[in-house]
């Protein structure tokens, strides 16, 4: 996916002013997940409860993300 380059440029980038997004309905809720578009094409996500702990993805590995929760690689069976 994503070089090392790329992510280490990622956790480089200053996300102190981004715009955090939630989903539709969950903006009320204590405990969501919000992702961040980041310059470049990247992806920053965390969790409402712990906003400290902030995961970076490239253009490419959230895209594969997004495909696969589309494809229902990630449901549980």
């Amino acid at each position: 996916m994503g070089t090392q380059q790329e992510k280490d440029e990622l956790y480089a980038l200053d996300i102190s002013d981004v715009e955090w997004l939630s989903p539709p309905g969950t903006e009320q809720s204590p405990e969501r997940v919000e992702i961040a578009y980041l310059p470049g094409g990247g992806v920053a996500m965390r969790s409402s409860m712990d906003p400290d702990t902030v995961l970076r993805y490239t253009a490419a590995e959230w895209r594969a993300f997004v495909l696969g929760a589309r494809d229902g690689e990630f449901d549980l069976t």
